[in-house]
């Protein structure tokens, strides 16, 4: 059975005019499916956590999310057992850093059309992130600082539904990075990988742990990062100077950036993030608060997802 989990608002709304295009084919084709439209922040997560209870081992659920990436993350929060489950995204959103990594198709309609015929799934690892009591998981990364930062203001700035209407919703993250390039001061801050190995800089502008190359609009921050390897990838960002960081921001569009000083990549299964500073945490690009540390980790168990046959 499909079960279709639909942000409505998503793109300034574009989300609905996409959902009322595809809920018209499905009907048109005699597709047996089940829907629910988000009314607020957190109600994906409602939604998949009862959806998944549709499921069972033998008969999955076909949890298909419409919306942007943040819509992903609350729907694989929601999600309670992933052997119940197997998931699909179909974007309506206007960053789509999830499409570029796992080389879905950006056009809904096509979305759809891989998806019903669902002729190769395969595992993804589902990363969590532990901030104080509560847990989250993502699909593409979570971090603390200046990229955070920057989500935080995307998410909140007016300017956001007006570049998504020129068509040009990548530009604004960028936008605001150099805004706020010029006021941020980077801070100490202290990473433990793997409960073994801890790593102290001082003067650090942003730490991010990642299941997907991109994120952000199209920053190509961990080249090299899968999301079926069992592995989580982190870039932290300290010792560089505002002049030569605001060079490197463009290479990072293109993963070109990994070997200017100043930047480190690791690779790690578990870590703990401590900032001497509160500062702006976001997952998946949606706001995670204010917060000092933060524990990133992976499920156990892969999700099944439906990829489009290559």
């Amino acid at each position: 059975m499909y079960y279709f989990i639909v942000n409505p608002n998503s793109h300034s709304g574009r989300g609905r005019i996409i959902w009322d295009q595809l809920h018209q084919q499905l009907l048109l084709r005699g597709i047996s499916f089940q829907y629910c439209l988000t009314r607020y922040s957190g109600h994906a997560t409602k939604i998949a956590s009862e959806a998944s209870l549709l499921g069972i081992d033998s008969e999955p659920v076909y949890m298909i999310a419409i919306g942007g990436d943040g819509t992903i993350q609350e729907v694989l929060t929601g999600i309670t057992d992933f052997d119940r489950v197997v998931f699909g995204y179909i974007p309506t959103g206007s960053g789509n850093d999830f499409c570029r990594s796992m080389e879905l198709p950006f056009d809904p309609m096509e979305s759809l059309e891989y998806i019903l015929k669902a002729e190769r799934i395969a595992p993804m690892d589902v990363p969590y992130l532990i901030c104080g009591e509560k847990k989250s998981h993502f699909g593409i990364s979570t971090g603390i600082g200046y990229d955070a930062g920057v989500c935080q203001e995307v998410l909140a700035t007016p300017l956001k539904k007006v570049f998504n209407r020129l068509g040009l919703g990548k530009l604004i993250y960028l936008f605001i990075a150099l805004k706020q390039l010029i006021f941020i001061s980077p801070g100490k801050m202290t990473v433990t990988l793997d409960g073994e190995n801890t790593f102290s800089y001082d003067h650090v502008y942003f730490t991010a742990v990642m299941n997907q190359r991109y994120e952000g609009g199209g920053f190509k921050f961990c080249p090299d990062a899968r999301p079926d390897d069992g592995q989580l990838d982190m870039i932290l960002v300290e010792g560089v100077g505002k002049l030569k960081l605001l060079f490197c921001l463009p290479t990072a569009f293109f993963g070109k950036h990994t070997g200017i000083k100043g930047i480190h990549i690791m690779t790690c299964r578990d870590i703990h993030i401590h900032s001497e500073n509160a500062l702006p945490v976001h997952i998946d690009g949606e706001s995670g608060g204010i917060r000092q540390d933060l524990t990133v980790s992976i499920e156990k168990k892969p999700l099944k997802i439906i990829l489009p046959v290559v």
